[in-house]
């Protein structure tokens, strides 16, 4: 009678379980742990950072780039930098979809390449100012520089204007009254006391190997081709060009409508910080400068 009785009472625990469910714990422990108690999946957050391709020069962009890689990881960015060596490539690898933004010209570049090529680019944001030195290995001032003196400049006619108002600004020449100097060229000189000579003919990243060469008596050397070359654009140009009212704005430029990116957005952040800015003067001595100073 004992072992009916224990035999009864252990077929009434078995039953008991069965009917809470415990004889289903292998069915349970295998059920997505993202199910919803209707058993409706829920989505789970991606932990992989958003990656953005930035086209850039060699210097001072993709060093800058470079500084801005680890505040950009701590957002969740991971950048990749592509260095370019001219100024036309970065901007068709921006309109083939190569890269999602480059950062290597100024406003009014960029203005000139959307009027010639049609591109539909945004200026994102600006970065930096690289003032243009003009540099001479036969003359340490420009007050030294002779009657007839040939002056040797980028065949970058955007970067035009800005080399004849530096010229301007330092009593050299003098330019049509009202020009707008973006777009001034060698036609709106009507003061060139000294009848300098200016010869226009020579790519820009090639100008510091002309220098070096001793080429001409004087050139004007945009600051990013200076640091390239070795040269101090702090110290070794005769003449710098102001930074104040500058528009010649190193920016970041983005296929239009891009602009409203998160992770663009997030870039322009970065390299505007105060980090940014520190790390741009305590590097390149006032060769280069925060555009928000």
């Amino acid at each position: 009678m004992r072992k009916l009785i224990l035999t009864l009472s252990a077929l009434f625990v078995i039953f008991a379980l069965a009917a809470c469910g415990g004889g289903n714990t292998t069915q349970e422990s295998e059920a997505p742990a993202t199910e919803s108690q209707e058993g409706t999946e829920q989505p789970v957050e991606s932990t992989e950072p958003v990656k953005l391709v930035v086209g850039a020069s060699n210097v001072p962009h993709a060093e800058i780039l470079e500084f801005a890689q680890p505040l950009l990881a701590e957002k969740g960015i991971e950048l990749e930098i592509i260095t370019f060596q001219d100024y036309v490539l970065p901007n068709k690898a921006l309109e083939n979809k190569e890269i999602d933004a480059n950062y290597f010209q100024h406003v009014p570049y960029l203005e000139k390449q959307k009027k010639d090529f049609k591109y539909d680019f945004v200026n994102a944001g600006g970065v930096h100012i690289e003032p243009i030195g003009l540099y001479s290995q036969k003359y340490k001032s420009v007050e030294e520089l002779p009657e007839g003196a040939e002056i040797i400049m980028s065949n970058s006619i955007s970067d035009h204007g800005r080399i004849l108002s530096m010229l301007e600004e330092k009593g050299l020449i003098k330019l049509k009254e009202g020009i707008d100097i973006t777009g001034a060229t060698i036609d709106d000189i009507v003061e060139n006391s000294k009848n300098l000579k200016f010869i226009a003919d020579v790519e820009p990243g090639l100008l510091p190997k002309a220098y070096l060469n001793g080429e001409g008596d004087a050139m004007l050397i945009n600051s990013n081709y200076a640091l390239d070359a070795g040269l101090d654009p702090a110290k070794d140009p005769i003449a710098v060009e102001s930074p104040e009212n500058n528009p010649y704005v190193n920016l970041v430029a983005v296929r239009s409508g891009d602009e409203s990116r998160e992770e663009i957005k997030t870039l322009i952040e970065v390299l505007q910080s105060e980090e940014i800015a520190a790390f741009i003067n305590e590097t390149y001595n006032g060769a280069v400068i925060p555009a928000a100073q």
